[in-house]
């Protein structure tokens, strides 16, 4: 039987998360470490993994995952995305409740840059009347 490998990108904030799904038996591995040593904190897991607990899936694939960039958070919420996508592409009755929880969608939000003449993007200094 021959296995296909299916690679997609999930992006949030600057984090970038590239997922390689295989058949398998349910390893899923980030940079090389198995989810609960890259993630030890739980409801970070979880965002990671919901994409599988809501489409009831997961122990018929190998989720291989490289990411880089961002925080802990982004490239979990990176990967969330990643991994619905692959999942969409290995079957099209998956988009929809994956949709409706909103896994699909870009968040397009960026840290906004600092402008000059002010100590942050938006934050002024201390202003004096007299």
């Amino acid at each position: 039987m021959q296995t296909k490998m299916i690679n997609k990108v999930g992006r949030r904030k600057a984090a970038v998360a590239r997922v390689y799904l295989t058949e398998g038996n349910g390893n899923l591995t980030v940079n090389g470490r198995q989810l609960e040593e890259y993630f030890p904190v739980v409801s970070i897991r979880m965002k990671v993994e919901e994409p599988m607990l809501t489409l009831g899936i997961g122990k018929e694939f190998d989720i291989k995952v490289v990411v880089n960039g961002g925080g802990y958070k982004g490239q979990a919420e990176a990967i969330r995305m990643a991994i619905s996508r692959a999942f969409v592409e290995v079957k099209e009755d998956y988009k929809k409740p994956l949709k409706e929880k909103k896994m699909l969608t870009r968040d397009a939000r960026e840290v906004e840059r600092k402008k000059f003449g002010k100590p942050k993007a938006r934050k002024s200094f201390q202003f004096s009347k007299r």
